[in-house]
């Protein structure tokens, strides 16, 4: 699994003045919980940048003062004005402690659906999962391969091993719907078992000649 290093230093100061003066030197404050205590640390923004801009889900090992801490992401603030990282919220990973994260979801394989012409709907980018971090991946990967026209995957239908999915598993994740074209040819099919149009009727035989006198 991907993981990506952070290096940082523990905080000293606390207060919103002590807050300015660090983001005044383009360092973001941050915490750590999860394990045995609370850390507040700092770091250079740019050391954020991979962890922060990116869909990856990904470990992040946080080193302070010699000591290094394996973390995921669990929040972020921006400044509503510049959009700058202004905090970072990080779980520690506690190998007997279990976890709840936020995995991407990878759709594989070519819909049945697509095939006869619909289009994939996606709906869903990622579950919420609780795990050991052991068992912590990248992404969870879902096959489309059966899913049909009008067809659905539901929460329920995925099957992760060692996963507890927390999303409700009603909600469809991925759908195959029917594009324009494809509602325009089925409304132009006439249904099936139709009657065909009744013959028209014979027309009246003309009125015969009056004979001569």
């Amino acid at each position: 699994m991907k993981s990506i290093t952070i290096e940082g230093s523990l905080r000293t100061g606390f207060g919103k003045s002590a807050t300015r003066e660090l983001r005044s030197q383009e360092l973001v404050p941050g915490v750590i919980y999860g394990g045995s205590q609370e850390i507040n640390f700092y770091a250079p923004a740019a050391a954020f940048k991979n962890l922060v801009y990116t869909p990856s889900f990904q470990i992040a090992e946080v080193k302070l003062d010699g000591k290094t801490y394996r973390t995921i992401m669990k929040d972020l603030q921006f400044d509503k004005v510049d959009d700058k990282l202004i905090h970072v919220d990080l779980l520690e990973l506690v190998d007997d402690k279990k976890m709840i994260a936020e995995i991407p979801l990878k759709f594989v394989g070519t819909s049945k659906g697509v095939k006869d012409g619909g289009k994939l709907i996606t709906k869903m980018k990622s579950l919420k999962v609780k795990t050991y971090p052991k068992y912590l991946k990248e992404q969870i990967e879902v096959s489309i391969d059966d899913l049909e026209l009008n067809g659905n995957i539901r929460v329920e239908d995925v099957k992760e091993e060692h996963y507890e999915i927390l999303n409700s598993p009603r909600i469809p994740i991925a759908s195959v719907v029917l594009t324009r074209q494809l509602k325009q040819e089925e409304a132009a099919t006439p249904a099936a078992g139709a009657a065909a149009p009744a013959a028209a009727a014979p027309a009246a035989a003309a009125p015969a000649a009056k004979a001569k006198k």
